[in-house]
């Protein structure tokens, strides 16, 4: 037997077997759909709120804190230092590096304001410095 004339068997038997099981489903009443409800659209962020709004800003806040790091080494080496500590490690040694220096932290605060005012503005949960 060819290979065209078992498949033209094969398509044979599915039709039938479809066209069987159309009439049992035909026979049978067709539940009423109950529409779902329409989902809330979410409602269109506040004014410069956008994704790209925050990226300006975090951009801007990133070259402020590089040039912060950078005029001032023994912060910027403090911080390098933390690199490789669990977060449990790098939250203390920060917590106490602040405690001990709080004109840097001021002035890294200071660094950040213009992201904690986006934040605040635009209904995000703030985020706090390794210490708070």
């Amino acid at each position: 037997m060819s290979v065209l004339v078992r498949s033209a068997g094969a398509v044979m038997i599915a039709g039938a077997a479809l066209l069987g099981s159309g009439a049992v489903a035909w026979a049978q009443p067709s539940p009423t759909p109950t529409p779902a409800p329409a989902p809330t659209p979410a409602p269109p962020p506040p004014p410069d709120c956008t994704v790209g709004d925050q990226a300006g800003v975090l951009s801007g806040v990133s070259a402020s804190l590089k040039n912060y790091m950078f005029t001032h080494p023994d912060v910027n080496g403090f911080f390098t230092s933390l690199r490789g500590l669990s977060p449990d490690e790098r939250r203390d040694r920060v917590a106490d590096y602040m405690e001990q220096n709080p004109q840097v932290k001021t002035e890294l605060q200071g660094v950040r304001q213009p992201m904690t005012d986006f934040r605040a503005r635009c209904g995000l949960p703030p985020l706090n410095m390794p210490d708070e």
